[in-house]
C-alpha cells in the first residue's frame, strides 16, 4: 500500500466551525475579539457560515466561488465520495478518536457542506461574505482581518506549488493580516504525509521579512503526522 493519500488537482474541502476550532488549537482564543476575519481556500466548508451564525464577522476567498453556486456544490458532493473512498482504502493508517468512524466523516462532511450550500444560496451573503480569489494575491486591503486561516492547502501541495509560492503566500497571508492579528497555517505536512521540506528555509525567509513563526499543536488527530501547525504574524 502506498504512502500518503492520492490527489490530482486542489480537493475543494468541506469542514465545519467546530473542526476549524479544533485543528488550528482556537479553544482558548477570544473569536468575538479578533473582528473580521478570513478562511482562503475555504472550498465548501461551513466554517463561514457557522461563524456568521455565532455573530463573528467571517469571511472566505477561494477560486471556486467564480463559478456558479450549483455547480460548485455538486462539485463538492462529488468530492465527498471520492475522498471517502480514497480514505477507507487507506483506512488503518488515520486516526479515528475524532471522527469515530469513516461513516462519521463522512456524514460529518455531508453537514458542513449543506451548510454552506444554505449560506453561499443567498445572493446578498455570497456578494458580501465569499470572494473569488487565491494566493498569493487576494482581493483585500492590507490589514483588513484579525484572523486569517488556511487549512489543507499550503504545504499539503508540496509537490504541486514550489517554495517560491509558499512564501508569496504566506507573505500574502501576513499582509492582509492587521497588526497584532494572528495568521495560522494546517497541517504543516505534504499529501505523502512528510513535514514541508523548506519549512525552515520558509521561517528563516519570513523573519528577514519582520515576521515571527512558531508551531501550534493541533487538537483534530486524523492524518498521520499532522499534530503541528504554523503561526505567524508581525
Amino acid at each position: 500500500m502506498s504512502k500518503g493519500y492520492p490527489q490530482a488537482g486542489v480537493a475543494v474541502t468541506c469542514r465545519s466551525f467546530e473542526e476549524y476550532v479544533k485543528m488550528f488549537d482556537l479553544m482558548d482564543v477570544d473569536l468575538q475579539a479578533c473582528g473580521k476575519m478570513l478562511d482562503i481556500a475555504a472550498g465548501a466548508s461551513s466554517f463561514t457560515a457557522d461563524a456568521c451564525a455565532r455573530g463573528i464577522d467571517a469571511y472566505a476567498v477561494d477560486p471556486r466561488y467564480a463559478k456558479p453556486h450549483e455547480q460548485l456544490v455538486s462539485e463538492a458532493r462529488e468530492e465527498i465520495e471520492v475522498s471517502t473512498t480514497k480514505l477507507m482504502s487507506h483506512g488503518n493508517k488515520y486516526d479515528l478518536s475524532y471522527y469515530g468512524s469513516f461513516e462519521q466523516h463522512r456524514a460529518g462532511r455531508i453537514a458542513s457542506l449543506d451548510a454552506f450550500a444554505e449560506h453561499h444560496g443567498r445572493g446578498e451573503e455570497r456578494t458580501k461574505r465569499y470572494q473569488a480569489g487565491s494566493l498569493p494575491n487576494l482581493p483585500f486591503a492590507d490589514g483588513e482581518f484579525g484572523l486569517v486561516l488556511c487549512s489543507h492547502f499550503l504545504f499539503l501541495y508540496e509537490d504541486q506549488f514550489d517554495y517560491e509560492f509558499h512564501l508569496r503566500a504566506v507573505m500574502e497571508m501576513i499582509r492582509v493580516c492587521k497588526p497584532g492579528g494572528m495568521v495560522r497555517i494546517y497541517p504543516i505536512i505534504s499529501l505523502r504525509w512528510e513535514p514541508y521540506s523548506e519549512l525552515e528555509r520558509l521561517r528563516a525567509d519570513l523573519s528577514k521579512n519582520g515576521v515571527v513563526t512558531g508551531l501550534f499543536r493541533s487538537k483534530l488527530p486524523f492524518i498521520p503526522g499532522s499534530e503541528l501547525g504554523l503561526f505567524a504574524h508581525f
